[in-house]
């Protein structure tokens, strides 16, 4: 399986600290925020990675990430998104790379605190489809969201008023080598954006969307708010890490 990064986005609800670099190159805690789904993609056994980006700065991140030696990585590929024409057509533009192999996508500016090898190894062997992960939040309306019938998805609607469940659809998606076919029948929404959530859709009609539910805790990073939050989990998470660390040392 190949993995996508999706980097792209004029990030205006962060500006001005978007005003002169991409909102990805932004610091979560100690590292930019394009580290942690890339790492993310690699802790999952993915080695052959896409990064989709846009804009007047596309130029750092390669300077930033190089070959992705920094990740054990012997090449990552670059693209560059024209214009701002949705998650969907960024996603379109890894066509060729993908060269019939089934996808790991994942939104730039998620970050993870769980793993997603286990959902990974699972979508390996299924014969077809998609599957999308999931976890229950607060503030559903923020997100698209998924409506459960037992252990079925049976929609997903994005950002609505009055969400049929609890359950946002994070922005991690892994789809087989039709989705750019599904990708061409789509028409731009009222923001003018080609849809994720309408890709996501058309494989819950075909009856091949699987789902499982995200380990461990979850944010994006596309607002001030999410973006504090962001840094606060990870803070939180390298603290408790040192200190297991020297209760290990101490135990030695």
């Amino acid at each position: 399986m190949k993995g996508v990064v999706l980097a792209g986005g004029t990030g205006s609800r962060l500006y001005p600290l978007t005003k002169i670099t991409n909102k990805h190159l932004l610091p979560i805690y100690d590292k930019p925020m394009i580290y942690y789904p890339i790492q993310t993609l690699v802790d999952a056994g993915i080695r052959d990675i896409l990064l989709v980006t846009g804009g007047k700065t596309a130029g750092d991140f390669l300077r930033l990430l190089a070959n992705g030696r920094e990740f054990g990585l012997k090449h990552i590929h670059y693209t560059y998104q024209e214009g701002e024409g949705g998650i969907a057509d960024a996603l379109s533009l890894a066509e060729h790379f993908a060269d019939g192999h089934k996808l790991c996508v994942i939104l730039g500016d998620n970050i993870i605190g769980g793993s997603i090898r286990k959902a990974v190894d699972e979508f390996r062997k299924q014969p077809a489809g998609a599957k999308i992960l999931l976890k229950e939040v607060p503030d559903a309306n923020r997100f698209g969201v998924a409506e459960l019938q037992g252990d079925r998805i049976v929609g997903i609607e994005e950002k609505p008023e009055h969400p049929k469940s609890n359950y946002a659809v994070t922005g991690v998606y892994m789809y087989d080598n039709t989705v750019f076919d599904k990708i061409r029948t789509l028409v731009p929404s009222g923001r003018g954006e080609l849809e994720i959530t309408d890709v996501n859709n058309a494989y819950i009609r075909e009856g091949t969307m699987t789902f499982g539910f995200l380990e461990g805790w979850w944010t994006d990073a596309g607002t001030f708010d999410s973006l504090l939050r962001a840094a606060n989990y990870v803070a939180e998470e390298r603290r408790a890490a040192r200190e297991r660390q020297l209760a290990g040392a101490a135990r030695r």
